[in-house]
């Protein structure tokens, strides 16, 4: 039994090592000390949004008092969650809130793409009231967004609009406004393969809605309302990097001096670089701490 044991000590020391030499942040790496009295949990949730409540859960960080507060928005349909960069986030001390837009994945009501946004706003507008803020231990001073895929460009429609958000982040974000912009039966086979636990749609009618909002769904629109905030861009190999390289070029145009953005050789969903994406976004969050 010995063998092993001294294996396993070396591995660990080994490992520990290489998170070392990359200096990747601990919070991808390793837990933090157990606080017995305040110790990190899960609370599930159901945020008024609408007509209905849409689901969620906070994914809450270790330690009294109130915490720095990252929203998680996932893309279309939601199959990458981004559960790993919940805990990740939770494990750097900020609490992390994710949830289901109207109409997917179990919450109730119709899907839309324009009530994506208005679902974010309703999770923001939820973890602000007093009584939320405080029974969650959120810092409201300290919230900020991140989405992938579709979800960076709610990421991007509720940052441009929201004037106390400390940052926003995008992964991957495709800008919705371009989606319509093909021949209406492509839009439709592309539609087609996108909606698993989705309510209340079909292709056609996710296509016509994209058709018919292209421009209010570019988000280049909200290039002057990112300007004044901390803007982390990151992309990948999937054809979307001309999006995002614009609106990070618009933001700076508008007079942004905070953007920071990264290109990554991995797919959409960041298969085999799931560490990396977890450093980028922890150091990202770090840097909008005060002090």
């Amino acid at each position: 039994m010995r063998l092993p044991v001294l294996a396993l000590l070396a591995l660990l020391s080994s490992t520990a090592a290489l998170a070392q030499s990359t200096d990747l942040p601990k919070a991808v790496y390793t837990d933090p000390p157990r606080d017995a009295a305040h110790p990190a949990r899960m609370e599930v949730l159901h945020i008024p949004s609408g007509t209905v409540r849409i689901n969620g859960v906070a994914y809450l960080a270790a330690g009294a008092g109130t915490h720095p507060t990252l929203v998680i928005c996932h893309g279309l349909p939601g199959n990458e969650k981004n559960l790993d960069l919940a805990q990740a986030v939770r494990r750097a001390g900020w609490n992390a809130i994710t949830f289901n837009y109207r109409g997917s994945w179990g919450s109730p009501g119709r899907y839309r793409f324009s009530q994506n946004p208005e679902d974010a706003r309703a999770v923001l507008a939820f973890l602000r009231e007093p009584a939320n803020a405080a029974r969650l231990g959120i810092d409201t001073q300290q919230l900020a967004i991140v989405g992938h895929s579709m979800g960076g460009w709610v990421a991007a429609q509720v940052g441009g609009q929201d004037g106390t958000l400390r940052g926003v982040g995008l992964i991957s974000a495709a800008n919705v406004g371009n989606m319509g912009s093909q021949k209406r039966a492509d839009v439709v086979k592309r539609m087609a393969g996108n909606r698993e636990a989705l309510a209340g749609v079909t292709a056609e009618s996710m296509a016509d809605e994209l058709i018919a909002h292209q421009r209010d769904f570019d988000f280049l629109q909200q290039a002057k309302g990112l300007s004044g905030k901390s803007v982390l861009i990151l992309s990948s190999d999937d054809g979307l990097a001309p999006g995002t390289d614009a609106l990070a070029a618009a933001i700076r145009a508008s007079g942004g001096t905070s953007v920071l953005t990264q290109h990554v050789a991995t797919d959409h969903s960041w298969s085999d670089n799931r560490i990396t994406l977890q450093a980028q976004l922890i150091r990202w969050l770090q840097s909008l701490q005060p002090g």
